[in-house]
């Protein structure tokens, strides 16, 4: 599943192409939204809160002054967006996974494979993505209430926590993996046991700012190939650290990696 890093640089994208411009056509491609047809109405922004991407637009009909629509899509694991110079060929996949295209006087932004697509008035959004916790990458991030609802499942496996998107939004595989490798915390230690969450939650953060407004994510500081993690993607290869061969497993219907010696705990 993508990171909010990815999320992030996805909606940044798509505000790149078509801030400020007025969609010519639309084509929707999934049946709630068959007869949808956003032709005329111009985009304000594009932006995300966690893994949820939100595309602002406002209508300029005389019969609709001033009325607003949020256009809400989630990647999940295979969902992507493609922008394209208008005219040309879209090579993001096959046409059957075209869920939607949005076109304009200079670009068309395609998705591809989509999930949760969905087109609700702007100030209805919460009902979308209210429920999400504090956003490492939102302009409103608040550590604290990140820490606080950790802190409420104290029965629950660390790993999971940090993926339920309802205590802090924006964590995926990755940043699970390495978080908890570069914490010394054992994937399945129930939360009430992992000392010092603010520090966890303060390394999530800095490690997806860090990572933001790049396509490559690196946790270990270099962008080469097959250096970027220090235990994610790497089973069976030497831990950094101690030497000892990273392991791989499914918890909780996701996949874990993790090293047995720097991270102790059962499985």
């Amino acid at each position: 599943m993508p990171e909010g890093d990815t999320v992030w640089n996805t909606a940044q994208a798509l505000h790149r192409a078509l801030a400020g411009q007025r969609l010519t056509a639309s084509d929707f491609r999934v049946p709630r939204l068959a007869t949808a047809d956003l032709t005329g109405w111009t985009v304000v922004e594009s932006t995300c809160r966690g893994k949820h991407l939100l595309l602002r637009l406002a209508a300029e009909a005389d019969d609709a002054p001033g009325r607003r629509m949020t256009l809400h899509s989630h990647l999940r694991m295979d969902g992507s967006w493609r922008v394209y110079p208008t005219g040309t060929r879209w090579t993001g996949g096959p046409a059957h996974l075209v869920r939607v295209a949005l076109h304009t006087g200079k670009a068309t932004a395609v998705g591809y494979h989509l999930h949760d697509l969905a087109l609700v008035p702007t100030d209805e959004e919460d009902s979308l993505v209210g429920h999400l916790g504090p956003d490492l990458l939102g302009p409103d991030w608040d550590p604290a209430e990140a820490v606080r609802r950790l802190a409420g499942h104290g029965d629950t496996a660390i790993a999971e926590a940090l993926l339920d998107q309802t205590n802090l939004a924006g964590i995926g595989n990755l940043y699970k993996c390495e978080v908890l490798f570069l914490r010394g915390v054992s994937p399945w230690a129930p939360v009430s046991t992992v000392d010092k969450l603010p520090a966890m939650v303060d390394l999530a953060h800095r490690l997806l700012v860090a990572n933001r407004g790049r396509w490559t994510q690196s946790t270990t500081g270099s962008l080469h190939r097959g250096q970027t993690t220090y235990v994610y993607g790497r089973r069976a290869q030497p831990c950094r650290r101690c030497g000892t061969l990273i392991r791989k497993t499914e918890q909780d219907d996701r996949v874990t990696y993790w090293c047995p010696t720097c991270q102790t705990g059962d499985e």
